[in-house]
């Protein structure tokens, strides 16, 4: 298994669907001017990134109207100080850890699926698996030539494009609409995205591993499947096991969302104290959710951190027996998905949504939609990079023990409790405060998004090589000298990918506090939500989706200009 830093690395670049390839090793060496014009594609980009953040704040009303509610006040101070005075009473707890075990059913039964989904499509989709006799995909391994990718490959990867673009919220609402409150819509609303990821992760993994048993068991005569079991199987399995664990953290954050939107769990609970403000009721929800992810967190993070062969049988043994535990509980029936019933209110709901209409508002509508949205994920990235860099290096864990890690634990709990609370329910506490729009739900998804991102920022900090900080302080130099030279420019090449790979979840998740009426598309969908109007819900998502992977391609052309 790979250590802790290169399975961090890994992980960031697989989901990022990005293999590096440097400058140097491209056919025919680099051009004379190549340099030149590297450094100049690499400064427009920067000038286009300031830019844009200028114009999302200022479009957005910042320093233009006022964006305070100084009349929220009040109510907000309510909400604080009901911190100290959460709802204890017996019934309410035993509701509350009723809920939670539904929440923790739907991530480990969601989890289970995605993996079985992320195995077969990953080899399906692995370019490996779709190359004549089993020659190297990547440049430089063995000498071997590059083959372009098959039809049937290109095929398999566009298959996942879909499902991992609309987001579990989305899905959600329209597996609700056929399914009406069965568990298994909130398991499939989780399980169907986050099979599409595993998916494109565990091909990457799959073509990046070591080739050379797979094409010794081809040449004896085994079979592509046989061969890529017994040959490559073997190498990616602990990380694949790893990245399992990682899903189940996300599947525990993602369960709390699709239960707000009517899936049930703790979830649903939140959206109910929330509608009676009974602030102590969410109070004692959100100590529930901060515990919930601490202990998923650690989990996974105990094997990342402390990687074994026995630690990782051990978790997955656990973790399966849990999941079966689970199913049997919520009493999942899958068999019933393709009932006369469900196969009724799908094929209505498909003949209602085609063919897809513009919203009343006609264009003008959607494209304000659009701006909305972006402006709020471009204001969310935004927030949640400038507070992440500073946290990352007070949460990364110190080498010294004592009153030098007080600081650390602090700042890993203001993360964990950022990334505990749901969007939707920081949207309602921004709310308080400001008025409705990009601004209010630009801050909201961005608080969430700082609790994920400095901790994968902490990561790399600590995962980040000494030897040349060590070296300069060595030689002489002040600790800030040492930093700014030693460390940063190790660091700074992954603050940038994971910020920019944050930046493509937060289109995707700028629906979840537009559900709230927070702004952009995902208010939009909301309200034909609530007025049944499926085809009108349709093009939105088209719209969703198509915006998402605009972001996908920007932001890929932006890191290969950074390399």
């Amino acid at each position: 298994m790979t250590d802790v830093a290169e399975h961090t690395a890994a992980l960031t670049d697989f989901e990022l669907g990005e293999r590096t390839q440097r400058l140097d090793e491209r056919p025919g060496g680099l051009p004379p001017d190549q340099p030149q014009r590297e450094i100049r594609r690499r400064r427009g980009w920067v000038v286009a990134v300031v830019a844009a953040t200028f114009w999302a704040f200022w479009d957005a009303g910042l320093g233009r109207e006022s964006v305070v509610n100084t009349g929220g006040w009040t109510v907000a101070k309510r909400f604080i100080t009901a911190m100290w005075r959460p709802e204890l009473s017996r019934d309410f707890v035993e509701l509350a850890l009723r809920a939670a075990v539904t929440t923790v059913e739907y991530a480990l039964l969601a989890t289970a699926v995605a993996m079985v989904i992320g195995v077969i499509g990953g080899v399906a989709s692995s370019e490996l698996i779709w190359q004549r006799d089993g020659l190297d995909v990547r440049r430089g391994s063995g000498g071997a030539a590059q083959q372009r990718p098959r039809l049937g490959w290109l095929a398999a990867r566009a298959v996942n494009v879909v499902p991992r673009g609309i987001h579990e919220a989305i899905w959600a609402l329209l597996l609700l609409l056929i399914l009406g409150a069965d568990p298994m819509a909130a398991v499939l609303a989780i399980a169907i995205p986050f099979g599409a990821i595993s998916a494109k992760v565990i091909a990457e993994m799959i073509d990046d591993a070591p080739i050379d048993a797979y094409r010794a068991l081809r040449a004896a005569g085994s079979t592509k499947l046989a061969a890529m079991a017994y040959g490559i199987g073997p190498i990616v399995l602990a990380d694949v096991v790893s990245y399992g664990f990682y899903r189940l953290e996300c599947s525990v954050r993602s369960s709390v969302v699709v239960g707000m939107i009517g899936a049930g769990g703790i979830g649903f609970q939140i959206a109910v104290s929330e509608d009676g403000l009974n602030y102590g009721e969410l109070w004692t929800l959100i100590y529930l959710l901060i515990v919930m992810s601490a202990l998923a967190d650690g989990w996974g993070a105990s094997l990342r951190n402390r990687p074994s062969t026995t630690r990782l049988r051990v978790s997955a043994l656990v973790a399966t027996g849990l999941t079966a535990a689970s199913a049997w509980h919520l009493g999942l029936r899958p068999w019933e998905l393709f009932s006369g019933d469900n196969r009724g209110e799908a094929a209505r709901i498909a003949g209602d949504a085609w063919p897809p209409k513009l919203p009343r508002g006609g264009w003008s509508e959607l494209w304000s939609g659009v701006i909305d949205t972006l402006q709020l994920s471009i204001i969310a990235i935004s927030i949640a990079a400038m507070v992440a860099l500073p946290m990352a290096f007070i949460a990364a864990r110190p080498a010294r023990r004592g009153w030098g890690s007080v600081p650390a634990g602090m700042a890993r709990f203001v993360l964990l409790f950022c990334r505990a609370v749901p969007p939707p329910l920081w949207a309602l506490l921004v709310l308080f405060l400001t008025y409705p729009g990009p601004i209010a739900g630009g801050v909201a998804l961005g608080l969430y998004t700082l609790g994920v991102l400095g901790r994968l920022d902490a990561e790399v900090v600590e995962n980040a090589d000494q030897a040349p900080t060590t070296a300069l302080r060595a030689a002489g130099a002040t600790s800030g000298a040492a930093f700014a030279y030693g460390t940063l420019p190790i660091v700074a090449p992954r603050f940038v990918a994971l910020g920019l790979y944050r930046w493509e979840v937060a289109i995707r998740e700028t629906v979840i506090v537009g559900l709230v009426g927070a702004g952009g598309l995902g208010r939009l969908l909301q309200q034909q939500r609530a007025g049944f109007d499926e085809a009108r819900m349709f093009t939105t998502i088209l719209t969703l989706i198509a915006l998402a992977f605009a972001v996908d391609v920007i932001s890929s052309a932006l890191r290969r200009s950074l390399r």
